[in-house]
């Protein structure tokens, strides 16, 4: 599950556009900030912890204007609101969604570029450009996902490996090496399972190099350098027998995880889920760092992921959305409200950060100190690795799609059937050929 930046992906996308609405025809005018807001509407959320953070932040918006009812609606987006959204009927008047995939739904959302314009300069770069599709903002940008090392300190020490010592991605894998020679069980190195989390996942590391799977021109380069430094070394960790072979929180990834065999997780910040709600024998002796970095000096963080709120262009009450999302995203109170302490979660919700610049204090944590991490403060880790996420990455309206080839492709070179080049050439072209047409 995605913890923080919402529950699983699902591949795909919108990629036909129905009649109506576009981005194009439809900006949502500057709300009246002098009219207290008053009506009703309909807000849709992903189901589990989500679901929960939101609803008391939602109660801290009411309580602000008792003149606004929310409907708060728990439902599974990814499969709902595409349809829903083709079809007009049912429409929500705002909703939760995940970033790989709004470009594929930006023809029905409402244009909020005038709305946004007064925050720009205090949102995070690489998420004002996500949210950004064709020039127009087409979503409110919630969080920021930043990519983390997640490591068994108590493997790592006894292993003699200083944690403080893992700048590039070349000391990862000596690291790996010195603990297996410690314990010759150990496959020290997560690799994903999953076709479209492992697409995600190599798409943080190229993101961390300032690449993406195309240029701001639209141009397909998932052919280059950034991807090819992350399967190279990708393959030597599992040619070296280095790696774990595991899809992400399930039953072989959580035993190796809490057996010690597996020790190093690159990953997004909401791993930290995993050993808060899922692990057992290994609670406690996890910790953060930043993630390696592809060369010395280079960045040491990337994005895996992310979500956003979105307003349908045929929502009956969209400038009450607009309202609800800015108190949320854009007020103390509100952001204070959904990363504060909730029944999920005691501490505050840790799986990821504001994107909001101004809520980005280090010495002024959202969250307390994890006892899943042996008390350390994953705040000051998480805010220091988000300043040093590249920016001008963009999404594709096909990158789910992609998933079919890319992704695929992607495990066969970890199951040793393919090499870092060709699974690049191939994807490449089969990318090009089936989802983007004559170049």
């Amino acid at each position: 599950m995605f913890r923080g930046a919402g529950a699983a992906l699902v591949a795909g996308g919108l990629g036909a556009c129905a009649p109506g609405s576009t981005t194009g025809s439809s900006p949502l005018p500057s709300a009246n900030a002098t009219t207290p807001p008053s009506g009703e509407i309909t807000i849709w959320d992903r189901t589990g912890d989500l679901y929960k953070v939101f609803d008391k932040a939602i109660a801290s918006f009411t309580a602000k204007y008792p003149q606004v009812k929310v409907n708060h609606v728990a439902v599974d987006i990814n499969a709902k609101l595409p349809a829903t959204l083709i079809s007009g009927a049912g429409v929500p008047d705002g909703a939760f969604y995940d970033d790989a995939l709004l470009t594929g739904v930006a023809p029905h959302l409402h244009d909020l570029s005038r709305l946004i314009e007064q925050y720009k300069p205090d949102i995070a770069p690489y998420k004002l450009g996500v949210v950004t599709v064709d020039g127009k903002v087409v979503a409110v940008p919630w969080d920021l996902d930043p990519g983390l090392l997640f490591y068994r300190e108590d493997i790592v020490t006894k292993a003699g490996v200083d944690p403080a010592s893992l700048t590039t991605y070349d000391a990862l894998l000596d690291a790996a090496r010195t603990v297996r020679e410690k314990s010759p069980a150990a496959k020290p190195i997560h690799l994903e399972n999953d076709q479209f989390l492992a697409q995600l996942w190599i798409d943080m590391f190229a993101n961390q190099q300032g690449g993406g799977m195309v240029g701001a021109d639209g141009k397909l380069t998932i052919d280059s350098d950034p991807y090819r430094n992350v399967l190279t070394w990708l393959d030597k960790v599992r040619s070296e027998g280095l790696g774990t072979l595991a899809k992400y929180t399930q039953p072989t990834d959580l035993q190796t995880q809490d057996n010690g065999t597996q020790v190093f997780v690159p990953w997004a910040q909401w791993f930290v889920f995993a050993p808060q709600q899922l692990l057992k024998a290994s609670k406690g002796k996890w910790r953060a760092t930043a993630l390696p970095a592809w060369q010395a000096g280079g960045a040491r963080s990337g994005v895996m992921g992310g979500s956003s709120f979105v307003i349908p262009a045929k929502a009956k009450n969209p400038e009450l959305a607009w309202r609800l999302y800015e108190h949320l995203v854009f007020s103390k109170e509100g952001y204070t409200t959904v990363y504060g302490q909730n029944e999920v979660y005691p501490g505050g919700l840790n799986t990821s950060i504001p994107s909001y610049l101004p809520a980005l204090d280090p010495n002024t944590p959202l969250f307390k100190p994890i006892e899943a991490l042996g008390g350390q403060d994953l705040w000051k880790v998480a805010v220091e690795a988000g300043k040093q996420v590249p920016s001008g990455y963009t999404i594709p309206t096909w990158w789910g799609k992609a998933v079919d080839y890319f992704g695929v492709n992607v495990q066969k070179l970890l199951a040793g059937q393919m090499t870092p080049d060709q699974v690049l050439a191939t994807s490449a072209t089969q990318i090009q050929k089936n989802l983007m047409g004559p170049s």
